[in-house]
């Protein structure tokens, strides 16, 4: 017998989600994070098959780390509100551990970069990677949020 996965909010859970201020900063900040990395992803491809546009590309990579750690700020903090810790807690704790792993190679980025540990295209390198665990990241968040609405109360879904 197949046994339904538990609820990814409790009642009580769900209302401090929706009265919190902290769920439309993540609403904004999410798809802003999401699109200053198609900008970025674009700049950093460009600079590494034609060698243009060094600065544009090295800009966005910081301007995309620096909303990273915005949103993972702001998220701890609505994590906090509505699960009453500020990572790991039960419906996300795995995506918070792969985000651990999405802040450390974007903070070896910085690194790299205001240190000259690597050369410039080792630094867009590492920034594609940083980016490949972001795509990661973003699709479980993503999937998490699809299965919440799936499993919301049918009074509570909207079309």
């Amino acid at each position: 017998m197949h046994q339904s996965p538990p609820p990814l909010y409790t009642p009580e859970e769900r209302q401090r989600r929706d009265d919190t201020p902290w769920t439309l900063v993540q609403g904004i900040l999410a798809p802003l994070q999401f699109l200053i990395f198609l900008i970025s992803l674009i700049l950093v491809v460009r600079y590494l098959f034609t060698g243009a546009g060094e600065t544009a590309a090295t800009m966005s990579i910081v301007i995309k780390t620096l909303v990273l750690y915005t949103i993972m700020i702001t998220g701890s903090i609505w994590e906090k509100v509505v699960f009453g810790k500020y990572l790991f807690a039960r419906p996300f704790f795995w995506e918070d551990v792969f985000s651990m792993l999405v802040l450390a190679l974007h903070t070896a980025y910085l690194i790299a970069l205001f240190t000259g540990w690597l050369d410039v295209r080792g630094q867009m390198w590492l920034a594609l990677a940083a980016y490949a665990t972001y795509v990661i990241n973003a699709t479980q968040f993503l999937l998490k949020l699809r299965a919440a609405r799936l499993s919301a109360p049918a009074a509570e879904v909207t079309p």
